[in-house]
């Protein structure tokens, strides 16, 4: 483990910045195991000390580095990364260049996010595409979806490479020896799909060093039979969307029926720890944010609607894989 770990905070990304931000960097810098880490703060400094002053805070810990200027999430990624570098997304990936910095978190512009990272950071060597990794909730645990969308339009060598990264992920972060990795897919057998996905199949048989076995259709994901699942950008956002609007719409319906009448009611107060369990298990909140995994360094996508909960775990989430060299491992 390094020394220390320096991780820099988009304190003006997402729909509850700056106040939802900043309260998440006080809860994440709690957290004992977090002890050797500390966090640069990028915002326009009067706004981002005017919040930080509402707690007690060692302030050892925490860096304000003023970036005047904010990356609005309806911007052009490339014109906002060229136009706004003194921006609070912009400006912390050319201190992570120079040293100064880890890793990123940020909660704003995801085009941004990946434009100015890959230009300004850089891709890993060999690396075609780096790839957005989402871990989805199943019945035996959680898999890692890679592309979750940051790359709509894909090559079938950008799946192979996406499925090595998602191995390597899978087996150092959780710990999962020879990681099962399947293709989304239309249908199970191995001539089913478009032409993409076909050439795919092929080339994952052939590649050394990936479990892979086959294709999955999307009714199986939440079962939980593979850890790792490819797809391109487009397919795996579409996933990601349905399964967090069907987490969503299930456990309204679910409640509404157990409020319908006196005796649901007094079953749903019986029952009501193992529901909070399974909605803790679908929280996005609880992971904390989606990596750019494929990039010399560590960058934390969270959720444009994310609270200080999220944003704490997205903080702990970068500490973690900066400190297990993630990066370099994948490089190696």
């Amino acid at each position: 483990m390094q020394d220390k770990v320096i991780i820099a905070v988009d304190a003006m990304g997402g729909d509850n910045a700056p106040a939802e931000i900043v309260k998440g960097c006080i809860e994440a810098l709690s957290n004992r195991s977090m002890e050797n880490s500390l966090v640069k703060l990028f915002g326009p400094e009067d706004i981002v000390r005017a919040e930080l002053a509402k707690y007690k805070y060692d302030n050892t810990r925490i860096e304000v580095v003023h970036a005047p200027e904010i990356v609005e999430m309806n911007e052009t990624p490339t014109s906002a990364v060229r136009t706004k570098k003194e921006s609070s997304l912009v400006l912390p990936m050319y201190q992570i260049r120079e040293g100064l910095a880890d890793a990123l978190v940020s909660a704003g512009n995801t085009g941004a996010l990946l434009a100015g990272s890959t230009s300004i950071i850089g891709r890993i060597k060999g690396i075609e595409r780096p790839v957005l990794g989402t871990a989805l909730p199943n019945m035996r645990g959680v898999s890692l979806l890679v592309d979750s969308g940051a790359n709509m339009d894909c090559k079938p060598s950008y799946l192979v490479q996406f499925a090595k990264m998602g191995s390597i992920y899978m087996e150092h972060v959780h710990g999962i020896k020879n990681p099962k990795v399947a293709l989304i897919n239309v249908g199970a057998e191995k001539e089913k799909g478009n032409a993409l996905a076909k050439e795919a199949y092929e080339l994952l048989e052939n590649t050394p060093g990936i479990n892979f076995i086959g294709n999955i259709e999307a009714r199986n994901i939440a079962r939980g039979e593979c850890d790792v699942l490819v797809c391109d950008g487009f397919i795996g956002n579409v996933v990601l969307k349905q399964m967090e609007g069907l987490a969503s719409s299930l456990m309204g319906m679910i409640k509404e029926e157990l409020m319908s009448s006196t005796i649901s009611k007094v079953g749903a107060l019986m029952a009501k720890g193992a529901f909070m369990k399974i909605k803790k298990r679908f929280d996005y909140a609880e992971v904390g944010g989606a990596p750019f995994i494929g990039l010399k360094k560590i960058i934390i996508k969270a959720h444009g609607s994310s609270d200080h909960r999220a944003i704490k775990n997205a903080i702990y989430q970068a500490y973690v894989f900066a400190s297990l060299g993630l990066c370099d491992k994948i490089e190696a």
